[in-house]
């Protein structure tokens, strides 16, 4: 009686260990359908990390948009570019949504060679927050970087 009493204790501690109090979600489309608002971008080259946003001392803003089948975002400053140094991205294009393996397609960019390319990667909801991380590589550029961005959905 005693080894079944510590496998039913011990299979309890497991599922505890794997509860989680705020549960991610795999996205899809309609999950995923929407508006939204980058809070934070790191960098990952080399083993080096760089916070790439929010920049310290800029005011810009960076929005993503999804619907169905494409994909947006635009990046730009909040002082209607009267500053030292401007900011204006953007790009759009089609992704693929496979469970969490989201791949773009980016067609569209205001940097030009970046058209064209496929980059895979994994997305994941929780609540109104989607995560997205995985390799930006375009070997005529040499980039070749992990990203992990974070948003919240735009209300």
């Amino acid at each position: 009686m005693k080894p079944l009493c510590m496998l039913c204790g011990l299979l309890l501690a497991i599922s505890a260990c794997q509860s989680s109090t705020s549960p991610v979600d795999y996205a899809s489309p309609a999950s995923l359908s929407g508006s939204w608002q980058l809070v934070s971008n790191m960098i990952i080259t080399n083993g080096d990390t760089v916070i790439a946003y929010p920049v310290k001392g800029q005011a810009d803003v960076m929005i993503k948009l999804f619907n169905d089948t494409h994909f947006s975002f635009f990046r730009h400053d909040t002082l209607q570019g009267k500053t030292a140094h401007p900011v204006y991205d953007t790009g759009a294009g089609t992704y693929i949504l496979v469970g969490n393996d989201y791949t773009e397609n980016l067609e569209y960019c205001n940097y030009r060679d970046w058209e064209n390319h496929e980059f895979k990667f994994k997305l994941a909801i929780s609540g109104d927050t989607l995560r997205q991380q995985g390799i930006e590589k375009i070997d005529s550029l040499d980039v070749n970087r992990e990203i992990i961005e974070t948003y919240v959905r735009i209300k």
